[in-house]
């Protein structure tokens, strides 16, 4: 079978008359950003708020015409606009402490946990997985989805590599990849490891939006959803549009990091996502020879700021040299490695979320953050 490219998807898309009469929806510069991987093609087409819903028709066209492409198996096309809001009155805000109107639940997945971090580079999709995998070793069903659409890196640390299968014959949904006794889907899974991501903010929830409902998910006790870094748009619109059971700060123990930490929290009291605590990673470390503690980032600053506004403070994770090695290889060490002091105190944090989960900590509304201007 021939190799599936670009000019296959636009010869088929040349076809689809443009909706204002101009040409097809390649000509009119409708159709950008084409992805293809194995037989999943992905791309977005261009609109203004004004005709979202004349496009969210040709969408259902579009996708159908790619399918009909020899080896196409998946296709997926994200509009570049968000819908335009509601005519009326619009709802009234949440009150403190009461959960903000957010999308359905996902079928059979009882909490849904966010990992987040304010800025990247603080191991937040490692303590996500590892997290994952802890609450998994507690005897619990659990779920990952990688959120972090322009740099996923849950396939590599679970070691998973191809591509999801079809749920069933029509294809309308995939398989998530199962690795550990863990559930996974990532757009990794889609997409070609070098691609460069471009995408705009409303064709990233587009796609995360179908990986999420598109997917014949297990029944799980809880899924984790490892967030991009950062409080940007992306970020705050699947806080709002996900049943977020509660989210999970990652910050290493220095000022910068906390300062970052800091707006991630503030971005989920914002949305009334109840904060379930904050982890420090990289909190020290251990020289292999010598046995002296070193504190390379300083250390308890995420104790401190945990305390500060009143949020559970989950644990430190030291620095470690076999955390990294088999993050990089695929064999994360809560799951190879569980007899080791960090697979204990992943375990440890693991019990913490859960409790918090189904011990209704999380039904008191979350403290109010009071500056000093006040």
């Amino acid at each position: 079978m021939a190799t599936l490219t670009q000019d296959d998807v636009l010869s088929v898309l040349k076809r689809i008359a443009a909706p204002d009469g101009r040409g097809n929806v390649v000509s009119a510069g409708l159709v950008s950003d084409i992805a293809i991987k194995g037989g999943t093609v992905m791309f977005a087409l261009t609109t203004t708020p004004q005709h979202v819903r004349t496009m969210e028709i040709l969408r259902g066209a579009v996708e159908k015409a790619v399918l009909g492409i020899p080896g196409v198996e998946k296709a997926m096309v994200a509009l570049t606009a968000e819908r335009p809001p509601q005519q009326g009155k619009a709802p009234p805000p949440a009150q403190p402490g009461q959960a903000a109107p957010r999308g359905s639940g996902i079928p059979g997945i009882k909490h849904l946990v966010a990992v987040a971090s304010g800025k990247g580079g603080v191991g937040k999709s490692t303590t996500a997985v590892n997290l994952a995998l802890a609450l998994q070793s507690l005897g619990l069903r659990v779920a990952v989805l990688d959120a972090d659409v322009y740099g996923p890196s849950i396939p590599k640390l679970f070691g998973l590599t191809g591509k999801p299968e079809p749920s069933s014959a029509e294809g309308k949904k995939m398989k998530p990849m199962t690795r550990y006794g863990v559930e996974v889907m990532s757009i990794g899974f889609l997409v070609p490891e070098d691609t460069a991501m471009i995408w705009r903010g409303p064709m990233v929830m587009s796609a995360l939006t179908q990986l999420l409902r598109d997917t014949e998910w297990g029944p799980a006790d809880v899924m984790v959803i490892d967030m991009p870094p950062g409080t940007g748009d992306v970020q705050l619109t699947l806080a709002q549009q996900t049943p977020l059971s509660g989210a999970v700060i990652v910050s290493t123990p220095q000022d910068l990091a906390l300062i970052d930490a800091r707006k991630g929290l503030n971005m989920f009291k914002k949305v009334n996502v109840p904060v379930i605590g904050i982890v420090e990673n990289m909190s020290y470390f251990v020289c292999t020879a010598c046995g002296e503690r070193h504190e390379i980032f300083g250390h308890g600053g995420a104790r401190e700021e945990a305390a500060r506004i009143g949020a559970p403070f989950l644990g430190e994770i030291p620095l470690d040299k076999e955390v990294r090695l088999r993050s990089d290889s695929g064999e994360p060490i809560v799951a190879t490695l569980p007899d080791s002091l960090h697979a204990a105190l992943y375990r440890d944090v693991a019990r913490q979320v859960w409790a918090s989960l189904e011990g209704g900590a999380l039904a008191r509304p979350a403290p109010r953050i009071v500056l000093e201007s006040e």
